[in-house]
């Protein structure tokens, strides 16, 4: 089977050091703390307004808003589940399975060859993916703010400052995770390579074939749903958050 580049001593979330691995870019880890790193992430309108939530006074909240109770805690798991389910069965990485030896029909598309596989159908599934995780999960971080807002002043603070971080720093995490695609599509190209040239000398030497004719493809697409899942756990710590205050009694 066809290896991707390892690195050892690399810490992080499991997104970086995935990413890390498929990749074979040397990024050395940032000397800063985590506090200087997102200073530089926030505008002075951002800080001033931040500044303004953790050293004043909350505004008062009108009560009789939205209520969190278990029905609530249940709907906003689920909706991890439901995410994390649709990228662990999303057929675009799956391994094909053959269905026969039939030929195929006149409308039906011949399947390509491994070497010849495209990377475009697979970018746009992970991008496809990727709208779908920021579309469900801001819509339930906004409902949890309203429900945590109100509660009592420390709540309604710890409302304000997320929204303000979610606002602030949004900007910057979508171009971030934009790269990714990008990224896997280097690690396609390098896996189907590898292959081909592997296939190549097997031939020249007179040898069998190192590994299953298209080993590479089922590895891509095993590494690529292992980043989604990665990228799905980045994306919902701000609602994990949000959850642990409002369990809270």
């Amino acid at each position: 089977m066809v290896q991707a580049p390892r690195r050892t001593g690399f810490s992080g979330p499991t997104l970086v050091r995935l990413l890390a691995r498929l990749t074979d870019v040397d990024v050395p880890e940032s000397g800063q703390s985590l506090s200087d790193r997102l200073s530089l992430w926030l505008g002075w309108t951002d800080a001033i307004a931040l500044a303004a939530v953790l050293d004043g006074k909350p505004p008062a909240m009108a009560p009789g808003g939205p209520a969190f109770d278990s029905e609530q805690d249940r709907a906003s798991l689920k909706l991890r589940t439901t995410l994390a389910d649709a990228i662990a069965s999303d057929t675009e990485f799956t391994a094909a399975r053959p269905r026969g030896r039939q030929p195929p029909s006149r409308t039906q598309a011949v399947p390509k060859a491994p070497t010849d596989a495209d990377y475009s159908s697979f970018r746009q599934r992970y991008v496809s993916l990727q709208h779908t995780m920021e579309n469900g999960i801001g819509g339930l971080r906004s409902r949890l703010r309203g429900m945590l807002a109100g509660r009592n002043p420390e709540m309604t603070r710890l409302a304000m400052v997320d929204a303000i971080m979610e606002r602030s720093l949004s900007v910057r995490e979508r171009a971030l995770m934009t790269t990714i695609p990008t990224l896997l599509g280097a690690h396609f190209e390098r896996l189907r390579k590898a292959e081909q040239s592997a296939q190549e000398e097997a031939e020249a030497a007179d040898m069998p074939p190192p590994a299953k004719p298209g080993a590479w493809l089922d590895t891509f697409r095993k590494d690529m749903r292992s980043v989604l899942l990665a990228e799905l756990d980045i994306r919902f710590q701000p609602v994990e958050g949000l959850l642990a205050a409002l369990r809270t009694r």
